[in-house]
């Protein structure tokens, strides 16, 4: 006998702690931090911009991921880490060089 299993949504925050602060999670903090504010689309995230098929490829059912999934919201995730050097996130996406400077600027209060 199959049960329908109930998938509460998703509440509250979402808690994610790095080991380290290098370009890395720099770079992925950064990043969310980044869609937030609309800076920018998040590329490369497949819970944000993909799509998932239901049924056959004819029946044209793709919805995006987050639609379809009860996932937390990009609002509700709170960053935490810790690393051997004493640079905030900020400085540490500064020397990793993997972001422009300009879009780092604009990002500083929040990566500090």
């Amino acid at each position: 006998m199959t049960t329908k299993l109930e998938i509460t949504p998703a509440g509250g925050k979402l808690g994610i702690l790095t080991p380290g602060m290098g370009a890395v999670s720099s770079t992925f903090m950064a990043g969310v931090e980044a869609v937030r504010q609309g800076l920018t689309l998040p590329i490369g995230s497949l819970t944000q911009m993909g799509h998932i098929r239901l049924g056959k490829r004819t029946e044209g059912r793709q919805p995006l991921v987050r639609n379809f999934l009860p996932l937390a919201d990009l609002n509700s995730i709170v960053f935490g880490g810790w690393d051997i050097f004493p640079d905030n996130v900020y400085e540490s996406a500064c020397k990793a060089g993997v972001l422009p400077e300009a879009l780092l600027a604009k990002l500083q209060p929040q990566l500090e």
